[in-house]
Formats: structure tokens, sequence, C-alpha cells
């Protein structure tokens, strides 16, 4: 009797332990998934409904990164057009000018004496064969001399030939360089360039030139229009044949915009951007164009103006917060 009582007792105790272990089972199974669920990294950063990116960082956050801003004034920029060019070798113009100065000598020797051999002529003091001689002389000079100065204006443009005597020995110093530039075929400005700024590899900011002259020939690459100007007290990074870009200043109505600071722009997928403060914790991510450079930075028209505040330090740890936002850490 007591045996069949006993039977049936192990049997749902035996059932009740199985029933346990599953459900302790799943229990440890449901952790087990959520635990590798993917975590995300803490984020300060949103998205605004117009796609625009917004990093919030409280005072204190800003102090310790040592964030800073600056203020963008307004800023005018004459009209421009992009060109391409590069630096002229020197020393091909220095031996052009060599022969005009020799040529230039040899005409101011031989004319006089043509014209006295002239007077002594018509005096019967001098004979026609000897006349003749002098003015074969002078004429030659003439022509060598208008050869020279055709070979130098075809070089450098025909504004170099007013430059003062010591233009060329500062060119040969490498004190002042000459830079041609040529607009791409087709495009033609609207009027005669006044300056340009180039942009120069390994410097950081633009160099000045000023304009001499229009080139007396056509690039056989850019086959446009060309311009020769002139920077003062070159950089020794310009050195002849370097490949520059420039842009040319023309008169007309000024462009209206800000510079914005080199430090305050950020490279991210082939693209440059700033970030502006909008309140006191939010900072806005705007790209912008770095078409025209400007001393200290760029001039920029687009995203951004008079009055906004850009970070100027820290804005690469506002990048690196806005990546840190896109990491997920999985398996």
């Amino acid at each position: 009797m007591k045996t069949k009582i006993l039977l049936p007792v192990v049997i749902v105790a035996a059932i009740a332990a199985l029933i346990f272990g599953y459900a302790q089972m799943s229990k440890e199974q449901a952790a087990d998934a959520e635990a590798d669920q993917p975590i995300a990294a803490a984020s300060r950063v949103q998205h605004a409904a117009n796609g625009k990116t917004i990093i919030t960082l409280t005072l204190k956050t800003q102090q310790l990164i040592g964030l800073q801003t600056a203020t963008l004034p307004a800023t005018t920029l004459p009209p421009e057009m992009k060109a391409y060019g590069r630096v002229l070798d020197p020393a091909p113009l220095v031996a052009l000018d060599n022969d005009v100065v020799a040529a230039r000598a040899a005409l101011q020797a031989s004319q006089p004496e043509y014209k006295r051999l002239k007077k002594l002529n018509a005096q019967d003091n001098a004979s026609l064969h000897t006349l003749e001689t002098a003015e074969a002389q002078m004429k030659h000079d003439q022509g060598a001399l208008n050869t020279a100065e055709a070979q130098l204006v075809a070089a450098s443009g025909k504004a170099v030939l007013e430059e003062p005597p010591d233009f060329f020995q500062s060119l040969a110093k490498q004190e002042t360089v000459l830079v041609r530039l040529d607009l791409p075929a087709g495009e033609l400005p609207v009027e005669t360039p006044t300056a340009a700024q180039l942009t120069v590899p390994g410097i950081q900011q633009p160099v000045a030139a000023n304009f001499v002259g229009c080139a007396a020939t056509t690039d056989p690459q850019e086959q446009g229009v060309g311009f020769i100007f002139l920077v003062a007290n070159a950089p020794p990074a310009l050195t002849p044949g370097l490949a520059v870009t420039g842009f040319l200043q023309l008169p007309g109505e000024l462009l209206h915009g800000v510079v914005v600071p080199d430090d305050a722009v950020v490279r991210s997928d082939e693209r440059a951007w700033v970030y502006v403060q909008t309140s006191g914790t939010d900072f806005a991510r705007r790209e912008i164009a770095l078409d025209h450079p400007a001393p200290g930075g760029w001039f920029v028209t687009n995203d951004v103006a008079p009055g906004d505040k850009v970070v100027v330090t820290g804005a690469e740890t506002l990048l690196s917060e806005e990546r840190k936002s896109q990491i997920k850490l999985e398996d």
C-alpha cells in the first residue's frame, strides 16, 4: 500500500523539478541574450529635423575640454576668378634682359656715330662708303634690340620693359618672383585683374601678388588668357617651376561674407566643416566651401554669417564626440 502511494508522489516531484529547471534555464538564456545586445556609446548628439547635427555640452564639459569660440565679423572680398599657373624661371628672363641691355648699348653707340658721319659727309669730310657702313651698323643694332625686346616680352609680358634696372637683379636673387596664371579655356574676365592671392603648397596663408601685365603668349596646356604677377619678398617655397593656384581679384561689386579661421575648420569625408555655437550648450556642425583663401583662414559666404560663434579650440573634440555616438560594440 505504501509503495503505491509513494510512486505518484515521486513522479509529481520529478515533474516539478523539471519545470523548475526549465524555468531557470529560460531566465539564464534571456539574460544572456540581453547581454549580447549591442551597447550604444553614451551620446550627446542629436539630429535636428532639418538634418543638422547638434552636439550638447554642459558648461562644465566645455571648460574641461578647453573649448573656445570666435565671433565672425562681416568681411568683403573683391570678385575673383580661379586660375592655374607656375612660378617663372628667372634665369632665362635675366639672360634675355642682358641681351636687351647689350643691344640697347650698341644702338646708343652706333646712332651718334651715324649722325656724326652723316654731318661730315654733307661737308665732304667723310666718304659715302663710311657713312653707309655706319648706317648699316646702326640698323643692325636697332634690329638686334627689337628682337631682344620681343623675346623678353614673349617670355614675361610687355610690362617688364618698363621695370627699373634693378628689377631683374632682384629676380636673379629670387627676392622677387614672377608668377604666370592662366584661366581655363573659354573663361574671360570682365575686366583686367588688379591683384591675385596664391595658394602655395607648404604655405598655410595665401601669398599676395601684384598685377604686372597680360601674358603675350598662350599656355599650351590651359589654352586660356594668361596674366603675369609679381610677388615681392617672395617666400623660399616659391621656387621656379612650382605649380600654384591663384585667385584673380577683379574690379567690381564686392562679395559679402566672413573669414573663417583656419583653427575652426575640421575635415571629414573629404569635406570641410565648422561647429557653430547656437546656444550656451548647443553646437551645430555646418559644411563650408574652401574656395576663397584669405589671410588667417577662408572667405566663406555659405551657412555661416557675421555674428556667428565658431569653435576655434575643441572642434576636433566635437567631431570625435559625434563619431563616438555612431559606435556600437558587437561580438
